[in-house]
């Protein structure tokens, strides 16, 4: 289809008008759909779900907007893409949540119950998908919705159970009573990375432990004395002769009585502390191991709630943090408790709820990590299977999570998830794990446990495909997928977990790149919380400086893996930007003169400043092209700012006025021609950046296609790459920036003519400047002209130097003697007494002894700067008298 441009674009850039409506028109015409039947190469995205608990923050801005970058560039670069979106049931954060709104309703889930709870919760999760889809389009996201997916919907069901099935089937999947992370305000396990850790003050609690049948004491040390109530054996090393003659003896456990053996295992560090430590089986995960190897008996104390239980004695019902000062002052009372020690430790925090996590002997679900880790460690080995990290270093970070990790606990103690596909008999206990229930199901009772979010979210890039229906055509075309774009933070919770499932379930990676960012962080680099209230609402960017104003410092703010630092002067800057761009855009369609597409022709003859800027494009359609297919969106900025803010609007706008205004037509014709041509494809550039700008300038352009969303990317055409001209321009761009910088240095405006000299190198250069004078005489304003070869003119001038010649400008052409020596002597007047001020501060001694180091330094700067100029000033005066 061919267009004629409608040149009625507001005198104003307004980013509101622009982008109101333009979202909704790109899903009406179906612009983002994936297109199975096209037979183009595929490639595909998947969103990293947002999680259905609130409103997407500015991290989720900048990850959806790389990713929105790189959907639109390969659509147009002819691939079939595919951006597959979804949200997160984020099991314990979103039940967190709707559990809180129900307290201020003063209920509890237990009061509702399980089908009630889950009714209200699917509530919450439509709402907040709603919400997610609203920012997803005023963030101009080109997202494939007909293949949306959630991570409870019933696909991804099928896929959960299917894998957890597969896993147990293979023993990787088992039920075992370990030490976990237990949350006891969310009351549920953790797995490891869940737990954050925080240094905490706390203290070493030094007691003495009387020996059974003996006179004689071990000194132990804890920093959880509530936990002793749970001590059931004493451990010593077995090379420490210290101790020898006391393994195989008892020690009386203070306030409660009980007899400990004192056993003897590798696990204790004599150089530690006194070489002795107590043994709590069920509340620390060394002191399990211990006892499973010495048969030490499990003896838990405390409640799912952070309460002491009934076996903790008189201090059942207590908080954990209450029955440790209880027991420390009791400890105090019978002169047991040797001294207490300040120490600063590092404490588990739960990530979800924040509450102290604490160590609990539990009956849970675990995948055996390690045969699964050794895969897909083995997977990075294979050069071109491998997943690339980008940047590279990062896979450093993931290979050594890898190779440490611990088995994956996966079950929670929650209602919102995935149900555990496990039932147990009622009346003989027997297990069966299976996709269904048990044909004689009223016998059998459902584990009550669901998955963690993490398990079903390790499937994403497959599950949200199809499969386990490997038939599915969406999986046979569109996995593995191309990229993800996350952040460094859920290397391990997420990246690492993809991978292996994936290796696992598919035999193949789930991307092939995975390009990691930062964090969002304030202007003074700090991490954007609520409790510093420096968060920034993305929404509320875009009602004041627009989506593209934001997602072009989104994208370009940081290199690869980097914070990027937010501060709205940057997205301001960005604003002017667009306002530049849309100005040049509509002078150039203004001058276009009703022009279709088919009557654009670069075939006619074209001036040295045609064929500078088309090369100019060339090279920046081969490096924007390049660096984008490296990620590095910001050097693509970087490119892009450059040449539509110095080549396009600066310089060739200005010089095309020439013809544009003058009588030639058929230069009149190639001049729009040009226009139309570098706008077009710098818009198409600009377009996966800054989505509804350059869509609006598009429209107005004469265009071929319905959008630029399908427009094909620029490619570099050799035919219109004119190396020698461009040089040639770069001659005449250095000569008018050279007079530029002479008349401001001696405050002589552009619009006064002054005589000009310029003596070219070679007949060459004479050449170019003999053919190109129109430009020098617009740009220069000389009231002469002269060039040629050795030109050498009388009397004081001010020169330059470029590559090809050198010009001269008269110094009395350019000003008046008198009025600028009179106007330098008021400059060196200023320059004196700024000097006389400051030296004045710092030949007081007073001052330097008394100021800060950083404030005399400063001082000091100002003396060297104001002498500088005060030099300056003086030897020009002196320069004017001579003459």
């Amino acid at each position: 289809m061919t267009e004629q441009q409608n040149i009625s674009m507001p005198t104003k850039y307004d980013p509101k008008a622009i982008e109101d409506g333009r979202y909704e028109w790109w899903l009406q015409k179906d612009c983002f759909k994936a297109q199975p039947e096209s037979g183009k190469e595929p490639y595909s995205i998947v969103i990293p779900p947002p999680n259905v608990t609130g409103k997407l923050h500015l991290g989720h801005a900048w990850d959806t907007t790389l990713q929105d970058i790189l959907i639109r560039m390969k659509r147009m670069q002819g691939y079939d893409a595919l951006w597959l979106p979804g949200m997160d049931h984020a099991g314990i954060a979103t039940q967190a949540k709707v559990e809180a709104k129900l307290r201020e309703q003063g209920i509890s889930r237990y009061d509702l119950g399980r089908e009630k709870f889950l009714e209200k919760t699917w509530e919450w999760k439509e709402e907040y998908a709603s919400t997610i889809r609203s920012q997803w389009s005023k963030l101009g996201l080109a997202l494939d919705y007909s293949r949306e997916r959630f991570t409870l919907d019933d696909g991804l069901s099928d896929a959960v159970k299917e894998v957890f099935v597969k896993l147990y089937e293979k023993g990787l999947i088992y039920r075992g009573e370990r030490i976990i992370n237990w949350d006891p305000a969310a009351q549920t396990a953790l797995s490891d990375i869940e737990v954050i850790y925080k240094d905490v003050q706390g203290a070493f609690y030094h007691m003495e432990y009387q020996i059974k049948d003996s006179d004689e004491k071990v000194e132990i040390a804890t920093t959880r004395p509530e936990t002793m109530l749970g001590d059931s054996g004493i451990a010593v090393n077995p090379n420490d002769e210290r101790y020898a003659h006391l393994v195989g003896k008892t020690a009386i456990l203070p306030i409660v009585g009980r007899e400990l053996p004192i056993v003897a295992d590798d696990y204790v560090d004599m150089e530690f502390g006194t070489g002795v430590v107590k043994m709590t089986p069920a509340h620390d995960p060394n002191d399990f191991e211990v006892g499973n190897r010495h048969d030490l008996e499990r003896i838990m104390v405390m409640n799912g709630d952070g309460t002491m239980n009934e076996k903790a004695g008189k201090y059942a019902g207590m908080d954990r943090f209450e029955c440790r000062k209880e027991i420390v002052k009791d400890l105090q009372e019978q002169g047991v408790l040797i001294k207490i020690v300040d120490h600063l430790h590092s404490v588990g925090h739960s990530e979800r709820s924040g509450a102290v996590v604490e160590p609990y002997l539990s009956k849970q679900w675990f995948v055996k990590m390690e045969p699964l880790a050794k895969e897909a460690l083995a997977l990075q080995q294979k050069e071109n299977e491998k997943v690339n990290f980008v940047p590279q270093r990062f896979e450093n970070t993931y290979t050594r999570w890898m190779e440490n990790v611990h088995d994956w606990c996966i079950s929670r103690q929650l209602w919102w998830g995935h149900q555990i596909p496990a039932w147990y008999h009622n009346e003989t206990g027997e297990l069966y794990v299976g996709k269904e229930a048990p044909a004689d199901e009223e016998n059998w009772t459902r584990d009550q446990d669901v998955l963690d979010t993490w398990f079903s979210s390790a499937l994403w890039p497959f599950s949200t495909m199809g499969w386990p229906d490997e038939e599915a055509e969406d999986f046979k075309r569109y996995f593995p997928t191309g990229a993800l774009v996350t952040g460094y933070d859920i290397i391990f919770f997420w990246v690492s977990r993809m991978i292996f499932q994936s290796l696992e379930f598919t035999g193949e990676r789930p991307f092939e790149d995975v390009l990691i960012h930062g964090l969002v962080r304030d202007g003074e680099g700090r991490k954007m919380s609520k409790s510093l209230g420096n968060g920034v609402d993305p929404m509320d960017v875009i009602a004041e400086y627009g989506a593209d104003s934001l997602r072009f410092f989104l994208a370009t703010g940081s290199s690869p893996g980097q914070d990027l630092r937010y501060t709205t002067e940057k997205v301001e800057a960005i604003w002017n930007f667009s306002n530049k761009i849309w100005n040049a855009s509509r002078f150039a369609l203004m001058n276009m003169d009703g022009m279709t597409y088919d009557e654009i022709d670069l075939t006619g003859e074209k001036s040295v400043a045609d064929k500078w800027i088309l090369t100019r494009l060339n090279d920046t359609i081969e490096k924007v092209t390049e660096l984008a297919d490296k990620y590095e969106f910001g050097e693509v900025g970087r490119y892009l700012n450059n040449f539509i803010w110095d080549d396009f609007c600066s310089w060739y706008i200005e010089m095309a006025k020439l013809p544009l205004y003058g009588e030639d037509e058929a230069a009149k014709k190639t001049t729009r021609s040009v226009l139309a041509y570098v706008l077009d494809n710098t818009m198409r550039l600009l377009h996966p950046l800054m989505p509804f700008i350059t869509e609006e300038i598009w429209q107005h352009l004469p265009h071929e296609g319905e959008t630029i969303v399908n427009a094909a990317w620029p490619t570099v055409r050799e035919d219109l790459h004119f190396e020698e001209e461009a040089k040639n321009m770069q001659l005449l761009m250095d000569i008018i920036h050279a007079v530029r910088n002479i008349r401001a240095e001696v405050n002589t405006p552009m619009s006064k003519q002054v005589p000009m000299f310029i003596s070219a190198k070679t007949e060459a250069e004479l050449a170019v400047l003999e053919a190109n004078k129109s430009y020098i005489e617009k740009f220069c304003n000389p009231e002469t002209l002269t060039v040629g070869l050795n030109v050498e003119p009388e009397g004081k001038t001010m020169s330059a130097v470029v590559s090809g010649a050198e010009l001269f400008l008269p110094l009395k052409g350019l000003i008046n003697i008198e009025d600028e020596v009179a106007r330098l002597k008021k400059e060196l007047d200023k320059w004196n007494k700024e000097v006389k001020r400051v030296q004045g501060k710092l030949n007081n001694e007073k001052f330097v002894a008394s100021a800060p180091d950083a404030v005399v330094a400063k001082e000091r700067e100002k003396e060297a700067d104001y002498l500088e100029k005060q030099a300056t000033v003086q030897k020009r005066i002196a320069e004017l008298k001579e003459m």
